[in-house]
């Protein structure tokens, strides 16, 4: 068995997914426990664990680099060049130097390299990117909608509290309160006592929002998401989904009983 052969089995192993998985989670918990007034002894402790951690890493991504053929295949995809960036810059000695807080903010993103292991997390992070196009007219018309509802806003109750109605951008601000629900009722209340219809104003700018426009741009995530599924499932022809073994158990039956009925003695 060649090496490159020995790699790529050591990465598809199951227990190695979960032992760098596993890995990925204590460079987190290193991350969280920092942020606490520790004394110096464990805080020593964690710059060696911070030590092996990134050796590991190190070690991890030279693996699957080994195990890439040919070795150009690996730069191709998005999620190594993204790994290998993070692992390279976490080798910066965290001192004084300039280069110091960058280092740590690299650090912190260690975590994100969970999405890259997990095949799921994949799924959900490229239907995110693939979604932002398609919500490029949605965002575009919410947008027109708060500008309206804004200026209307801005001119009718301004001299009522003009906090939040004082110009457009706040009163903007002020709609995307009402539009998460935020104590809007406090707002709608508030100009009310001057305006007893303002309530109008409140409950259909909530309806074309937070009702319509965000299940709009709900429907079209789950749409995307379901496509990328698709996608994967399509890509990886070998792995036998549950309602192809469902459908292959079906004929299998059907295929028995025709033959029972051809043959009614060579039953069991």
């Amino acid at each position: 068995m060649s090496w490159q052969s020995r790699f790529e089995k050591i990465i598809t192993n199951k227990t190695f997914e979960f032992f760098i998985i596993f890995i990925i989670m204590a460079s987190a918990l290193t991350i969280g426990v920092k942020t606490y007034d520790i004394t110096p002894f464990w805080l020593s402790v964690l710059e060696v664990a911070d030590i092996g951690i990134t050796v590991i890493f190190v070690i991890e991504i030279s693996v699957r680099f080994l195990a890439t053929h040919p070795r150009s295949k690996f730069f191709k995809n998005g999620w190594n060049i993204f790994d290998t960036l993070i692992v390279v810059v976490s080798l910066i000695p965290i001192d004084n130097s300039d280069m110091a807080l960058v280092a740590r903010l690299i650090r912190v993103f260690r975590v994100l390299r969970m999405v890259s292991i997990i095949p799921e997390l994949r799924i959900l992070v490229n239907s995110l990117l693939k979604v932002l196009p398609r919500l490029g007219y949605v965002v575009a018309l919410m947008f027109i909608i708060f500008y309206i509802y804004g200026a209307i806003g801005n001119l009718i109750f301004e001299d009522i509290n003009p906090v939040l109605w004082g110009d457009i951008s706040i009163a903007m601000l002020t709609l995307f309160r009402v539009m998460t629900l935020e104590d809007w009722t406090d707002v709608m209340y508030e100009t009310m006592a001057i305006y007893p219809m303002s309530w109008v104003f409140y409950v259909s700018f909530i309806v074309l929002t937070a009702f319509a426009f965000l299940n709009m741009l709900v429907g079209i995530v789950v749409n995307v998401l379901e496509e990328e599924h698709q996608k994967e499932k399509d890509e990886d022809p070998d792995i036998l989904h549950l309602e192809d073994v469902y459908t292959e158990v079906k004929a299998l039956r059907a295929l028995l009983e025709k033959q029972q009925r051809d043959n009614p003695g060579s039953g069991p």
